[in-house]
């Protein structure tokens, strides 16, 4: 037998039905490639199978909290405030897949996985990894910004609740864009602003930096044209990177601490 499209011999193991004849594994791979990839009204390719990323965060949440249990000097490494963070600026991003407790680390997967893989499908795996990062340094950020640099600048903060808070934002304008009825989505952020100023132990501050973050990001998102996707989904996050990077180094330079 040959294939129908190329011609070349096709042995019976490897041979794909086709509406006339059959074809080889090469020519049908080539037809399924030139296929234009199927798009959300946002720009995010359409995907069938589980949200990768969304349970590639919670698989890392997960992991280290394991390994926080079992080796403590791993929380300490990792973990974040603001006086440690100026001389090692990792512990912006790895604070945000640390937990203190069993009840911290479920109550942030839980609202992740309920949120997440509605974002990644409408965005796409890019942007919605782009957004998930930028709100957890966001977080940091929020505590630097507005945690007063005396004593709250030596409690440690851990956790996703900053990315959280990110998604929180950006759902609400993606829902907005998308026709959705959003009034659900500012209640829950209401509400859980409100439990990190009563709740004690909780770093109100990252919460409301990671908001802001995913809030601007989530509204760059939804509402750019369609011909400019590409540039604003670089654009931005590079601006906001940016423009976070500068705030810290100002308020690290007023109290007579060098970013680096």
């Amino acid at each position: 037998m040959r294939c129908q499209r190329c011609g070349r011999p096709v042995c019976a193991d490897c041979q794909r039905p086709a509406p006339v004849g059959v074809q080889c594994p090469d020519c049908v791979a080539e037809a399924a490639a030139a296929i234009p990839a199927r798009r959300t009204t946002l720009g995010g390719q359409l995907r069938q199978g589980p949200p990768v990323v969304t349970l590639t965060f919670i698989g890392l949440c997960a992991a280290s909290y394991v390994i926080g249990l079992v080796n403590p000097a791993w929380v300490d490494q990792l973990a974040f405030n603001p006086l440690l963070g100026q001389s090692q600026p990792y512990r912006f991003l790895t604070a945000a897949f640390l937990h203190a407790s069993t009840i911290h680390i479920a109550s942030n997967l839980i609202a992740l996985w309920f949120i997440g893989p509605y974002l990644e499908q409408a965005l796409g795996r890019a942007r919605f990894t782009t957004l998930y990062l930028l709100a957890a340094v966001g977080g940091q950020v929020g505590v630097v910004l507005l945690a007063g640099p005396t004593g709250s600048w030596n409690t440690w903060v851990v956790g996703a609740s900053g990315a959280v808070f990110g998604l929180f934002g950006a759902i609400f304008f993606v829902m907005r864009r998308l026709g959705g009825n959003a009034t659900g989505i500012i209640g829950v952020i209401v509400l859980n602003v409100l439990i990190g100023f009563v709740v004690p132990g909780i770093a109100w501050q990252a919460h409301a930096g990671g908001l802001v973050v995913g809030a601007l990001l989530g509204a760059a998102y939804a509402f750019a044209p369609p011909a400019r996707r590409r540039l604003v989904a670089v654009a931005v996050p590079v601006a906001l990177v940016v423009v976070m990077a500068v705030a810290v180094k100002l308020v690290y330079a007023s109290v007579n601490i060098v970013f680096l």
